[in-house]
């Protein structure tokens, strides 16, 4: 085979493969990235980055009807509707109702249920390039894009709110979040610990003093180490404290 051959045997290969690669985008690929755009749409749909409180009642998302056929609907209350439509109007679902219309998206085929809530979480934690549990530590640029994946993830995987108990910096995640700048669930945060330290933990006094300074910092909670926590174990914080 002489040279010019190899050379165009091998252009016809890339355009061949250039051929297949935009074959599946506009099939498999596309059918994939369609069903990504479906789920954020509901996602945005039904409030979950901005939260409603963030988007003025003057807005058209505030003002618009959206119907959702689905072939299954968890209702969240115990029960399995079968071939129902679910109504939203702004960022509340208004009705379930099997003849509303006209259809917006067609989920027919797939179950739709109400978002996940994980009480749980230390979402601006990561792992270290050794592969192991860094906690919250890392970078400042290298923290803050580690945290911002963990919310897109989280969000994606269907949990639309976390707890997440205790690091400074889920406050400003959440912030963002709440503000509709980063996508993900909302986050209610315990900010720092109470860490129980025997006598030094401080006086009731100084207690209610450290409890009342993490909610000025944004606190939805307050979590409290009555033992050394992990396996450190014994108690660190009495019923007198």
């Amino acid at each position: 085979m002489t040279g010019e051959n190899v050379k165009h045997t091998k252009l016809d290969s890339q355009k061949g493969a250039a051929r297949r690669t935009d074959e599946y985008a506009r099939t498999e690929g596309g059918a994939i990235m369609r069903s990504a755009k479906i789920i954020l749409c509901i996602l945005s749909i039904l409030g979950v980055c901005p939260p409603p409180q963030q988007v003025s009642s003057q807005t058209p998302a505030q003002s618009k009807r959206i119907v959702i056929a689905a072939s299954s609907v968890l209702d969240g209350k115990g029960r399995v509707l079968h071939n129902t439509r679910i109504v939203i109007e702004g960022s509340k679902i208004v009705a379930i109702d099997q003849k509303a219309g006209p259809v917006d998206y067609d989920l027919r085929g797939l179950t739709v249920l109400p978002g996940w809530i994980d009480a749980h979480v230390h979402i601006t934690w990561s792992f270290g390039k050794d592969g192991k549990n860094a906690g919250g530590g890392g970078t400042t640029q290298e923290a803050a894009y580690q945290a911002a994946s963990n919310a897109w993830v989280t969000l994606m995987a269907g949990f639309t709110t976390v707890q997440s108990v205790g690091s400074p910096i889920d406050v400003p995640l959440c912030d963002a979040i709440a503000k509709g700048l980063l996508p993900g669930p909302r986050i209610l945060t315990a900010v720092e610990p109470l860490q129980g330290r025997g006598e030094q933990t401080g006086t009731p006094d100084e207690i209610r003093a450290y409890v009342r300074k993490q909610k000025e910092a944004g606190a939805d909670l307050i979590k409290i180490f009555a033992s050394g926590g992990m396996t450190r174990g014994g108690m660190t914080l009495s019923q007198n404290n």
